[in-house]
Order: structure tokens, then sequence, then C-alpha cells
């Protein structure tokens, strides 16, 4: 089962989509689907991210390096 969502896109976003959907062969729907699920889990990374960074803190972890550093 799936819900249907009618969203307003400003002229020149629709445009784009139009020459994104021609190149590459799919439908509006699918390339908002796609582009709904990417940001769906940036925002999960994000979510998660805020919750273990002050955790990875107190283990003196303090950038993508020193993570790096850990697990290599």
């Amino acid at each position: 089962m799936s819900d249907t969502l009618t969203v307003s896109l400003p002229r020149a976003i629709g445009k784009e989509l139009d020459v994104l959907v021609k190149r590459t062969g799919k439908t509006r729907s699918e390339v908002v689907r796609e582009a709904v699920r990417r940001q769906l889990s940036l925002e999960r990374f994000r979510a998660l991210r805020e919750r273990l960074v002050p955790k990875a803190q107190v283990r003196g972890l303090y950038t993508d390096e020193d993570v790096f550093k850990l697990v290599s």
C-alpha cells in the first residue's frame, strides 16, 4: 500500500526535475521517492550522530580521524 502526496514545486525546480527525468528515464515519482529516501537517511544519520558524539567525546574521540585511528 502507498500514500499519495501532492507537492508544489517552484517552476525552476520543476524544470530541473523534468530534465533529470528525461536524462535518467525515471518517472517524476521515482526521482522524488529516491530524494525523500536520501533525506530520511540523512536525518537518521544526523540524529544518531547527535546521540553518539557526546559518548565518543567522553572516550576522547573528537574527530572522524580519531575514530579512523581507533578502528584501523
